[in-house]
């Protein structure tokens, strides 16, 4: 069957089925469970109202566990196993991994990602936002920022490989050791420092995130507080520090958990530029090593990533929901 056709049939089996559902579910409610005629018609009315939100929540929570909860859960259970998925090993694939220098490296690595990335962006984007809405041009330059956002990682992880490129005539780095007389170098084989060339990468991408959440907050602040700071004698840099940046810190915070926990799952970049060779290995490319070949240590992997996003995703939560209030 063509693909065209079958997302056709998809669409129309996913949309009428959705719509089938809640009818049907509405008509037994209200007919079946608690019929809307007779003596205790008011009481089954009130309590359908009570049910009635859990319909519409139950696809929902039916599709998260499904393919959330229980994925999780077996995934737990299956690193508890050995390679063949036969023998029970208990905590023996953790006590392994924690005892690999490889993924000492990759856990190190992860480390920097979270620290410099994160930090990066955020800083980054804030400077931009500020600076570009003083621009009479400011838009153009914002769109020029944001647009690496419309590019896959991996398109990205191409455009930067001719940049990192051993070619004095391809890579930009090697052109400008060139001419200041400098021998020819693969940046991407510089150990330790081949994980911030990397890191850059991800920095390029997500700063346009950054700028545009943070350039919404700015404008945001009102515009009686900059006037007294600034008849009060107060310079730009310290509006900027001191006024404007403690009133948007909450959105602040919110930018940079949202990267940390993007940082924490990045795999792309890695991938595609080393392969987690020379020392750039981090965890999600340190899972795939093991992917194919031992599924007890690959799931004991993704376990510990998950242990690592969950707080940071708890935090980025309550910090929405202040935003929100």
């Amino acid at each position: 069957m063509p693909p065209v056709i079958q997302g056709i049939i998809t669409i129309i089996i996913g949309v009428g089925g959705c719509v089938g559902y809640f009818f049907a579910s509405n008509w037994i409610l209200d007919n079946v469970i608690y019929p809307a005629k007779g003596p205790k018609a008011g009481h089954n009315i009130n309590r359908a109202n009570q049910v009635r939100p859990w319909l519409f929540l139950f696809p929902a929570m039916f599709a998260l566990g499904l393919y959330l909860a229980y994925p999780v859960v077996g995934s737990f259970i299956r690193s508890l196993f050995d390679r063949s998925g036969a023998n029970f090993i208990g905590l023996g694939n953790y006590i392994d991994l924690f005892s690999e220098s490889t993924f000492r490296t990759a856990v190190r690595n992860n480390l920097l990602w979270v620290l410099v990335v994160p930090a990066m962006s955020t800083f980054i984007g804030l400077v931009v936002a500020q600076l570009s809405d003083r621009l009479s041009w400011g838009n153009i330059a914002k769109s020029l920022i944001f647009m690496p956002m419309a590019i896959s990682f991996v398109g990205a992880s191409l455009i930067w490989r001719f940049v990192y490129a051993p070619d004095a005539d391809l890579g930009i780095i090697n052109s400008i050791r060139d001419s200041l007389g400098m021998s020819v170098l693969d940046p991407l084989q510089v150990r330790f420092w081949n994980n911030f060339f990397l890191m850059f990468i991800l920095v390029w991408i997500q700063t346009g995130f950054a700028m545009v959440i943070l350039s919404a907050a700015l404008r945001g602040i009102p515009e009686e507080t900059i006037e007294a700071a600034i008849i009060d004698g107060a310079n730009p840099f310290q509006v900027f520090f001191k006024i404007k940046v403690p009133q948007i810190m909450g959105t602040i915070v919110v930018v940079w958990t949202t990267i940390t926990i993007l940082v924490l799952k990045v795999f792309d970049i890695v991938y595609t530029m080393t392969g987690g060779n020379f020392g750039t290995h981090i965890l999600p490319s340190y899972m795939m090593t093991y992917m194919f070949r031992d599924d007890g240590r690959a799931t004991a992997v993704a376990f510990v990533i998950m242990i690592l996003v969950l707080p940071v995703m708890i935090w980025n939560i309550r910090q929405a929901r202040k935003e929100m209030r």
